[in-house]
């Protein structure tokens, strides 16, 4: 008997460790590749998980993803099932969100899950994705918001409107911008000439025109964070925020903390948002008003080149990798500048 227990005990701690197993792969991030113009996806040490069939793929959101067969799009699971038929037309917020997807059909929008069912249809001319409980809707020319029963919980009376981000939405009324919170009770004033989403606390604001204005930082209540005095910023990521001192073509950008202090050095002609502690930057020379031949490299948040091989354009890294090119062939690196996956062999 004690036998029987003890042999039930130890299938039982089998069973429990494939379980878990299946469950960390099933977790396992997958990342779109091309071969040949068909797309599929690749595990993070760059084993082909699901082989090149599709059209179009996107990434992974709540472990769907959107390709495109026949000129349609559907979605995928994490194995490469199709488990809703290519259908919808594409477009930019099509991925699953908060559980649900934004789809569209000829000029009809609609919320679907993951089974295809349609959840919600919506009478509008554009309709986005939902972000902590809101989807922003175009009604006529105007913007307002729903919630996941569908009701229109902020009348649409904006000339624009972003995704709430910490609470508070980007809205637009008069030709200025301010922030609304879930009930549309306007928290922050309409006077500023663009701003952005709140991130870490803090969004990036704008006085003045595009040319001339200067931008800064403000708080939740609307507070001067960081006083406005930039060419141009970004919004805070990694706790660093990208800025440049300069205008367009000729100036150059650097990164400041959350005191407005410059910490890394304002010496590139191109720089992206800190993801996974690292930052594409860029040195080379705009060329007869173009940048399109720039040669870009990743430093770290104390501004040392920490991968010094040159790709052909940017790429932030997501989920421990970056999607760069070497001399025109794509490829997968890690954080050691490390190729992982390329599309040909790469001296």
């Amino acid at each position: 008997m004690k036998s029987l227990l003890f042999k039930n005990k130890v299938a039982i701690l089998v069973l429990i460790s494939l379980l878990t197993q299946y469950a960390v792969k099933s977790q396992e991030t997958l990342y779109p590749f091309s071969e040949k113009n068909k797309y599929g996806y690749i595990n993070k040490t760059g084993k082909v998980i699901i082989p090149a069939q599709f059209e179009f793929a996107d990434r992974f959101h709540e472990d769907m993803a959107v390709v495109k067969q026949g000129g349609k799009y559907g979605f995928i699971n994490a194995t490469g099932k199709v488990v809703i038929q290519p259908q919808y037309d594409y477009k930019t917020d099509g991925y699953f969100s908060e559980g649900l997807a934004c789809v569209r059909k000829g000029i009809s929008y609609y919320y679907i899950d993951k089974t295809g069912k349609v959840v919600l249809e919506p009478k509008c001319e554009h309709a986005y994705k939902f972000s902590e409980g809101m989807a922003r809707l175009q009604i006529g020319i105007k913007f307002g918001y729903i919630d996941k029963t569908g009701n229109l919980v902020i009348k649409p009376e904006y000339e624009g409107a972003w995704d709430f981000k910490e609470d508070l939405g980007r809205v637009k009324q008069s030709g200025k911008w301010g922030f609304t919170d879930k009930t549309g009770q306007t928290i922050i004033p309409f006077k500023y000439d663009q701003t952005f989403e709140f991130s870490e606390g803090l969004t990036n604001v704008r006085i003045g025109d595009h040319k001339n204005g200067k931008w800064g930082y403000i708080d939740k209540k609307g507070r001067p964070a960081i006083e406005c005095q930039f060419d141009k910023v970004f919004m805070f990521s990694d706790g660093l925020a990208c800025v440049r001192i300069g205008d367009y073509k000729n100036g150059k950008y650097g990164y400041i903390d959350k005191k407005g202090k410059m910490v890394i050095n304002p010496i590139y002609s191109g720089a992206f948002f800190f993801n996974d502690g690292l930052a594409c930057v860029s040195i080379s020379p705009w060329v007869i008003g173009s940048f399109k031949d720039a040669k870009w490299q990743y430093i770290d948040k104390s501004g040392r080149i920490v991968i010094s091989r040159k790709s052909d354009h940017a790429a932030d890294f997501i989920d421990g990798l970056a999607y760069v090119s070497y001399d025109g062939i794509p490829a997968y690196i890690d954080k050691t500048g490390k190729i992982i996956w390329s599309a040909a062999p790469i001296k």
